[in-house]
């Protein structure tokens, strides 16, 4: 299908709404809990309405639907066959995959969760806001149609906050995708079953069974609407505080039932969960370094109750507008194909629906980036870590007071204190976030981060450390101000004003960069107007048919945005100076990070670099993937993963490219 206005992408920028954004309020729902007793909170009457007026299903009639349905009998059936087994060894297997999988949902665990929940978020937050209206929303949605809620993933948190949330507004509870990890968790995991959770393994391994098993659950589930589903289109929780590229195979199962009439609607719901302080942050920038993340665990989750005294600030939780998978399939999708064969046996996916899948997968990935706060500390880490080792709190406040209008400018959904001037609200968020920044003698200083030549491993490590977890806030900019940046970062590469040839590199950068940020599939051109439309409209740049002139009063703000991006320019350019000089035969992913990692650090010690964030493992990744998509680095399947080569010529290109275009310079303007 073209990628022109049949595609979802094609509605998604109106220059209207860049313009002028209106969003809900919000609502601090701890503001009552303080006042209230939580024991009471815990033992209210609830008693959620639910689609249309069905009355709850117990988990084991669900797992007995599951199981004697046409879909799992037939699986069981073929493979009997193909194995020659009895089929009654192959149902038991399937019983066991589904006490494995199966939710118990237990209004006794959900009362515990709300007691215990109130105490502990009262303790690590100062408040949790909500946007009532969108609340009000999922209320009617979730008795019209099934509804499948899409949550951003940045913390453990995320799924622990949405269902209490949930009890509080007295909506039905959701079944929540969780990872097998936390099922290895004593007393913990059982818990988590009991709230609501059912538990996925990471990998299928081509096992057919457990593929029909689950499908066949979630699906039971949702065309019966017996509660909402919750998963986590990112897969994961995003160490970098960026949107992370979708993953298909949960969203794919919960539009099948709509795709093959089963029900009449399907209602998908973005969520925004935007977090002050990140409680994972430091043990992310750990990671990111190489250092194995922890196993879940009780004992670990005991070990962490010291950060109970800790302050955390805000949270909020912004519920997007139901999203109709109908609506967005008018016109699209033909679903007859699925009347042609019977609706127990398993069908691949057309490319359209593929297709269709990847789009609504981007769309609600970019809906969640829309909603998501913006606090002060943003915008200040994001001026900090362009004035590294120090700034002058005065300027520092006068920068981030710059940033603040030029954020509101682009339609970034910022949360300003309105009662503290810019000083105390400065002030606060420094304070907020004393564990990475200090305030010396009038200086605001990144904590261990010197940047001196002859630095040893363990000072190395430290100052990435801190510049990790700066990274990560101002990462969140960036979600917001990527498109304008591009084409800022692409004047500065072409040095030249005319529009097809900073077009031209626009679209090749965003390529490269298509693992580290959220573009929706083949608008291009559409987030190159976006871009300069949001520049013209501060007065940037000005836009002709031909030429792209940057104004004397718009430079500063075009430097400023493609120094943003100088951490993945300069990133990518000492990967790409490592793949084409330090390689020489097949490499697998691992000796590719641990040769980086080592390349890297020697560039750090010696002062030839001060990109701290090339040790960051995402971003090498992310890089590697790059390369391989541009076909200079060529990715084979071995028995035991896949190795990589480089292809050296064609990467010297790329390698040349980046070696002759990243410096931060001056932008050649032209009097207007």
């Amino acid at each position: 299908m073209a990628a022109g206005s049949s595609r979802l992408g094609a509605a998604m920028y109106s220059q209207k709404e860049l313009a002028s954004k209106k969003r809900d309020e919000f609502e601090d729902i701890l503001e009552e809990r303080r006042q209230s007793s939580d024991l009471r909170y815990a033992m209210k009457c609830y008693t959620p309405v639910i689609y249309k007026g069905l009355s709850a299903c117990k988990p084991s009639a669900i797992k007995d639907s599951v199981l004697q349905s046409e879909q799992v009998q037939y699986v069981i059936k073929q493979l009997s066959k193909e194995m020659g087994e009895s089929t009654d060894i192959i149902q038991e297997e399937a019983i066991e995959i589904l006490d494995e999988m199966g939710h118990n949902l237990h209004i006794g665990a959900i009362r515990f969760f709300a007691f215990s929940l109130s105490k502990i978020f009262k303790r690590l937050f100062q408040k949790v806001c909500v946007n009532e209206e969108g609340i009000q929303k999922l209320q009617q949605a979730i008795q019209e149609h099934p509804v499948v809620l899409l949550p951003s993933h940045r913390s453990y948190i995320d799924f622990l906050m949405l269902s209490y949330l949930l009890y509080t507004y007295d909506l039905a509870l959701p079944v929540i995708a969780a990872g097998m990890d936390f099922l290895g968790m004593k007393i913990v995991g059982e818990l988590l079953r009991r709230s609501g959770a059912f538990f996925m393994r990471r990998t299928f391994g081509g096992n057919r069974l457990y593929w029909a098993v689950f499908a066949e659950y979630v699906k039971t589930i949702l065309r019966n609407g017996y509660a909402p589903i919750e998963f986590f289109l990112e897969g994961t929780r995003s160490r970098t505080a960026k949107t992370l590229t979708p993953k298909f195979g949960l969203l794919s199962i919960v539009m099948e039932p709509f795709f093959k009439r089963e029900v009449f609607d399907t209602y998908l719901v973005p969520i925004s969960i935007s977090y002050e302080r990140i409680l994972e942050e430091s043990l992310y920038a750990y990671e990111l370094l190489g250092v194995p993340k922890p196993k879940e665990s009780t004992s670990g989750l005991l070990k962490a109750r010291k950060i109970l005294s800790d302050n955390f600030g805000s949270i909020h939780v912004y519920f997007g507008q139901p999203v109709s998978l109908r609506t967005l399939a008018s016109g699209r999708i033909d679903r007859c194909p699925y009347r042609l064969v019977p609706r127990h046996l398993p069908q691949r996916l057309s490319e359209d629906i593929q297709e269709f899948v990847t789009d609504v997968a981007y769309k609600m990935e970019l809906l969640q980036i829309e909603n998501m706060v913006l606090s002060p500390w943003i915008l200040i880490a994001s001026v900090l870590l362009q004035n590294l080792p120090a700034i002058d709190f005065e300027l520092l406040v006068e920068k981030t007071l710059w940033l603040k209008g030029l954020t509101q400018a682009f339609g970034g959904f910022l949360e300003w204190p309105d009662n503290l001037c810019a000083n105390k609200t400065v002030t606060s968020s420094l304070s907020l976030h004393s564990n990475i920044v200090s305030l010396v003698n009038g200086q605001v200083v990144l904590n261990d981060v010197r940047l001196e030549d002859g630095a040893t491993e363990e000072l190395v490590f430290k100052q990435a450390l801190s510049i990790l977890m700066c990274g990560a806030y101002r990462n969140q900019l960036l979600n917001v101000f990527v498109r304008p940046s591009l084409v800022a970062v692409a004047l500065q590469m072409t040095q030249s004003f005319r529009k097809e040839e900073i077009c031209s590199c626009f679209i090749f950068l965003r390529d490269i960069f298509s693992d580290e940020f959220i573009f929706f599939p083949g608008i291009a051109l559409k987030d190159f107007e976006e871009g300069c439309f949001l520049l013209t409209k501060c007065d940037v740049i000005q836009v002709t048919p031909q030429e792209i002139l940057v104004t004397e009063r718009g430079n500063s703000v075009a430097v400023f945005l493609a120094a943003l991006f100088r951490p993945f320019m300069e990133g990518y350019q000492i990967i790409s100076r490592f793949l084409s000089k330090e390689t020489k035969e097949a490499f697998t992913e691992k000796q590719f990070i641990l040769g980086i990692r080592n390349f890297a650090f020697q560039l750090l010690q010696t002062g030839s670099t001060q990109c701290y964030e090339v040790l960051s493992s995402d971003l090498q990744k992310n890089a590697l993937a790059a390369f391989v998509r541009l076909d200079v680095v060529k990715k084979m399947k071995t028995t035991n993963g896949f190795t990589y080569t480089v292809n050296k010529e064609a990467f010297n290109k790329i390698a040349k490219m980046f070696d002759s275009q990243i410096p931060i310079r001056k932008l050649v303007t032209a009097r207007l």
